[in-house]
């Protein structure tokens, strides 16, 4: 199973580190088995795979009485007994026996039994039910059990990692509590969940037990750096985050537990506790994903309290993980200056139990007034950057006009054919994956190889052709991004992309969708109807997921034929108005081909619902990284324009007479060109 990796993890590049050089997964060399090994897989690319008939709750629920099989409605999961355990009459891990010991998943059908570990898709427990085979692989949590190879180097590492408190300098232990933070975290509760530090790497060591803490399965390491005046922590999990993770603190859960609070840090869980008293467990990526195969490690708690930072892009997360846990049993903990992480609220000696008591619930039956609402306004005003959403690091000049990536919006893009839709959108796209944010990507135009060869090459800016040496090296860092294909290939009906982003947001969560394009989405049964209604529908379908699931979509559409002179308007886009009239954002690649040089590009603003500023600003594409990034030395300024339709108005040369001026309008390296706007239609 292919999962999401947060753009803050580490990414295994070589770092000194105390005389040694950092090898393989960011350990020293002296930790690592071997020579280097490289394992492949037979998917090259993380596809997004998705039943063709997607089951139901309510399909669920009818199998399961028709076979008579009882069950019980859990908050997001059925339980049921298990098929894998009924000759073995085993008990679960909290003792109990283990006839309803089945979780299946109310929303894909995945089920998990907790006393075999045994899990599979819905077609797999269907198979075993009617004697078809077991359909079912042993693992844990959220794959197989950990390779030869990672088991051996997790209890190299498990065992060579001591206690903070047997350090032998008290110097040094001194030290790691004031980089990590535990000044005033006790050595017992250190010891309770098992944490040890290890001196080669200066990393702080997070077990993962099996269900039970029956034994060791893997390990997150926790190395901090100071940097100025802060420090900054990178992880490093043992196996890979796409073959295992675990929930930190499980085999502390008692099967009496009904309430627990989640983190998206361990430190936090270990402040938590210490403050509280109360279960604590700390999610496996943070605020990047909420696996649905934890989910079932869950379900005995009556409620859940989720306290996953100080920051905008928390209380997010925070939302969206209630959706998934069934906002009616969670409580969410609003960022605020008295409300900062656990962690930070222990040291400032902040009363965490007061905190938690005014969690808000995530819930509730309809709006009534501004009262329900003056908190979150409260929290965009004392927030304005975050609010305004994820930053372009390649494109400075995007983020002055769309201020930024947001959730929930639709952005519709267009441009002239071979202008570079594709090329530029992908680097678009790229930006916020390696920041973090979780992409999904529907290119039904080309094949996935071929996009994902483009990516990589603006990931790694220069062609990996002329440096195949170190293919594996980038190839490595651009796998641990999360980024997502659908494996879908010419035209494909609505209702089928819908379906498997919805998958995707479930499973993923998902931030981000790409189409590409929406052309491909009306498929040969739209022949016979009306296109113009047929594409009003999609762009509505996608609109309404955008709202409803807190998810951005950017949709591609070609634009209708125009003139080659003339320049493309809002009004190009192919179809009626309603693209435009239901997008929050619009942007649009303008290709002037010129008869007396090459061509220019630069990428147009013509709408923005976020605070209305719209514009224009070059671009210079670079062959050799496949990119549109401006580069450093540019001297191109942004350029705003007030009227509705983008139309440029050339400023006034500031230099002698004749002179070309150097404008947003002329292009990177083309600076003896300049553009004439259209005089047909000049700026209000």
């Amino acid at each position: 199973m292919w999962v999401l990796l947060r753009g803050g993890y580490p990414l295994r590049i070589l770092l000194p580190l105390r005389g040694e050089w950092m090898g393989q997964r960011g350990l020293p060399r002296s930790l690592v088995i071997g020579p280097p090994r490289r394992r492949y897989r037979k998917e090259a690319l993380p596809a997004l795979e998705v039943p063709v008939l997607p089951v139901t709750a309510t399909e669920i629920r009818q199998y399961l009485r028709a076979h008579g099989i009882p069950f019980q409605d859990g908050h997001s999961c059925l339980r049921a007994p298990s098929p894998f355990v009924k000759a073995l009459q085993l008990k679960d891990q909290t003792g109990a026996t283990a006839s309803f010991s089945l979780f299946i998943d109310k929303t894909t059908g995945r089920f998990l039994c907790m006393s075999s570990l045994a899990e599979g898709s819905w077609e797999d427990f269907q198979a075993s039910v009617e004697g078809q085979g077991d359909g079912a692989r042993e693992g844990v949590l959220l794959g197989e059990a950990p390779e030869a190879e990672d088991s051996e180097e997790i209890r190299r590492i498990w065992d060579r990692a001591i206690p903070l408190w047997e350090l032998p300098e008290p110097e040094e232990a001194q030290l790691a509590r004031v980089m990590f933070g535990l000044t005033k975290v006790t050595d017992d509760t250190l010891r309770r969940y098992s944490v040890r530090y290890l001196r080669p790497a200066r990393s702080l060591v997070f077990p993962w037990f099996s269900p039970g803490g029956m034994g060791l399965r893997g390990l997150k390491l926790l190395s901090a750096e100071g940097q100025g005046n802060e420090v900054h922590y990178k992880e490093t999990t043992i196996p890979r985050p796409g073959v295992y993770c675990n929930l930190f603190g499980l085999p502390l859960i008692s099967r009496r537990d009904v309430e627990v609070v989640l983190t998206s840090r361990e430190l936090d869980s270990l402040a938590l506790n210490q403050s509280t008293g109360l279960p604590t467990l700390a999610l496996p990526r943070g605020t990047a994903c909420l696996p649905p195969a934890l989910l079932p490690y869950l379900e005995q708690f009556r409620r859940i309290v989720l306290w996953l930072g100080d920051d905008l892009r928390s209380w997010e997360a925070a939302k969206l993980f209630a959706r998934k846990l069934n906002p009616k049993r969670c409580s969410l903990v609003r960022p605020g200056d008295q409300q900062p992480r656990p962690l930070e609220a222990l040291n400032r000696g902040l009363n965490l139990s007061r905190i938690l008591r005014t969690a808000l619930p995530a819930w509730h039956k309809s709006i009534v007034s501004f009262r329900q609402l003056r908190e979150e306004v409260l929290g965009e005003l004392s927030n304005v950057e975050q609010a305004a959403g994820i930053r372009w690091n390649r494109f400075p000049d995007l983020n002055r006009l769309l201020k930024g990536h947001r959730k929930g919006e639709l952005t519709v893009f267009t441009g002239p054919t071979g202008s570079g839709k594709t090329t530029f959108i992908s680097e678009y796209a790229l930006d916020l994956c390696t920041q973090g944010v979780n992409t999904l990507w529907g290119s039904f135009e080309i094949s996935n190889v071929r996009l994902a060869r483009v990516m990589l090459t603006q990931f790694a800016v220069g062609r990996l052709e002329e440096q195949l040496d170190r293919y594996d090296e980038w190839a490595d860092r651009f796998e641990d991004l999360p980024l997502y294909f659908m494996t879908f290939h010419g035209q494909q009906s609505i209702r089928t992309v819908i379906d498997t982003m919805q998958h995707a947001v479930y499973v993923y969560d998902i931030c981000h969708v790409v189409i590409d394009n929406l052309q491909f989405m009306m498929g040969h049964e739209q022949l016979s109807t009306d296109r113009i209604a047929a594409q009003d529908y999609i762009v509505g379908a996608f609109r309404k997921f955008a709202t409803d699931n807190s998810c951005h979509v950017t949709l591609v559409i070609h634009p209708r034929k125009e003139d080659d002179d003339k320049e493309l308007q809002t009004a190009s886009i192919f179809g009626s108005a309603k693209a435009s009239q239901e997008a929050d954002n619009v942007l649009i690649l303008q290709d002037r081909k010129l008869v007396t040089g090459p061509g220019k590009r630069y990428l147009q603003v013509s709408k923005n619902r976020f605070d209305g500023d719209v514009g224009v600003f070059p671009l210079e594409f670079n062959k050799s990284s496949l990119t549109f990034s401006i580069p450093p030395k540019s001297k191109a300024r942004l350029k705003k324009v007030k009227d509705d339709n983008g139309l440029v108005t050339k400023k006034p040369s500031s230099g002698r007479k004749g002179a070309v001026p150097q404008n947003s309008e002329t292009c990177l390296g083309q600076a003896h060109h300049s553009y004439q706007p259209n005089p047909s239609k000049p700026s209000r």
